[in-house]
């Protein structure tokens, strides 16, 4: 099916832009703020406020910037990536209280 308003190619440079976050401050030193900020219980009211932020800047600041687009996008992705690893841990523990419970048996 194609795509009528180029999500094969947005995706594509979204996915370079976020390379390239890594590339400058994000990927600077071993941990980044998110993270500490995911750990500290407050990750997802960070995310939603830059979702925010970002979006409410576009057509602001420096007109129709489309970094904040994607700085909003990069967002949504970082709070969807710790969502699937949250589940993902539940599903584990999930399965090593099943096997214990077996195991009791």
């Amino acid at each position: 099916m194609a795509n009528k308003f180029n999500e094969d190619i947005i995706l594509d440079k979204l996915k370079k832009y976020i390379d390239f976050t890594y590339e400058q401050h994000y990927g600077k030193g071993k941990i980044q703020t998110t993270e500490v900020t995911f750990d500290a219980g407050h990750g997802e009211s960070f995310c939603i406020g830059n979702i925010l932020k970002y979006a409410q800047t576009f057509d602001k600041e420096e007109g129709k910037n489309e970094a904040d687009l994607y700085n909003s996008i990069h967002y949504a992705i970082m709070r969807l990536g710790q969502m699937d690893k949250e589940e993902n841990e539940k599903l584990k523990e999930f399965k090593e209280n099943m096997k214990e419970g077996a195991e009791a048996w």
